[in-house]
């Protein structure tokens, strides 16, 4: 493979003077750039995009460091992302935790240590430590979660507890009492919420809180499966909210097992509308959270942060809506 060397050599010149004809620079004269061009040709030289890059203390990539690439909700605010980066010029590298804190930390390394432009992060904890992005100047935006309040980092969120709130008072209106919530895991700031959300409902309804209704899971299938068998002990359970559609996927396989109705015996009211959840028979009532806007308004903060790096951080709430019941 050719190198820089062997192109200057071809069009004897320095290495100083290939880099800049390549990279268009006007100080180069246009037929000393015209014959490094032509010999860069002749020899097949392609150049090395990582070490431009390293030159100039930055990469044209954009991290992304999510919790859980099998969570639709997370897929679609990938897709948000890459939209703003392919039209800005930047490309995203995927890098999926798994919820584990270790493996956030180890990506958070790799993204400090290949200079990427921005990271944009679905933080395991409020305490995640990006200092060391921070440190480098490299723009952070966290995403679904927050970090640590006083941290110079910007944020898009979803008003979780809001929805949470609603969607349990709809439950209240139709005449379900005894309704059970399953969540995320405890250290996870969306799960706390949807938590809260749910107990104001509760209290504005006159309705006691049960302890043995709120079931923590993990955001996964079997998760819910779990958390919806320990919920249905209790006697009397009318009605669940769950914080995700894989979650629901496994509390409603659980109440075909029980031989039990979802929206009969049991109605369930759950976050996030992948494409199938309106198959998901014969009634659940999603609560739509704007996924893809998540990604692209973490794409419009990254790129203002990279314009103008001095200036304040900025939070973007946006809002989860109820939607219609779907029936098949």
């Amino acid at each position: 493979m050719a190198t820089m060397k062997d192109v200057a050599a071809r069009a004897g010149v320095s290495t100083a003077t290939v880099s800049r004809a390549i990279s268009g620079h006007p100080s180069v004269q246009a037929d000393t750039a015209q014959r490094v061009l032509a010999a860069a040709e002749e020899l097949g030289y392609v150049p090395n995009p990582l070490a431009s890059s390293l030159r100039k203390q930055r990469t044209q990539v954009w991290a992304l460091i999510i919790a859980d690439i099998n969570n639709p909700f997370l897929t679609q605010v990938a897709r948000g992302l890459e939209d703003v980066a392919s039209a800005a010029g930047y490309s995203v590298l995927l890098c999926n935790t798994d919820e584990d804190p270790r493996r956030e930390d180890a990506y958070i390394g790799i993204a400090e240590q290949y200079r990427a432009a921005g990271v944009v992060i679905t933080p395991t904890s409020p305490g995640t430590d990006v200092a060391v992005l921070q440190e480098r100047g490299i723009p952070v935006v966290a995403v679904d979660r927050p970090l640590t309040a006083g941290l110079d980092v910007d944020a898009v969120l979803i008003d979780s507890r809001r929805a949470a709130r609603a969607a349990v008072a709809g439950l209240v209106a139709v005449g379900r009492r005894r309704i059970g919530c399953i969540t995320g895991p405890r250290r996870v700031y969306t799960a706390e919420e949807r938590v809260l959300g749910y107990r104001e409902a509760l209290r504005e309804a006159h309705l006691p809180p049960e302890e043995s209704l709120v079931q923590y899971g993990d955001y996964k299938e079997e998760g819910g499966r779990a958390a919806m068998a320990t919920i249905l002990e209790n006697d009397g359970v009318d009605a669940v909210l769950v914080a995700n559609s894989l979650m629901a996927v496994g509390a409603l396989d659980l109440l075909r097992t029980r031989g039990l109705d979802p929206g009969s015996d049991v109605e369930i009211i759950a976050f996030d509308d992948a494409p199938w959840t309106a198959l998901l028979a014969p009634a659940v009532r999603v609560i739509h959270q704007p996924a893809y806007d998540v990604g692209q308004a973490a794409g419009q903060l990254l790129l203002r942060r990279i314009a103008e790096p001095g200036r304040q951080s900025r939070t973007v709430m946006l809002a989860a809506n109820l939607g219609p019941e779907t029936r098949r």
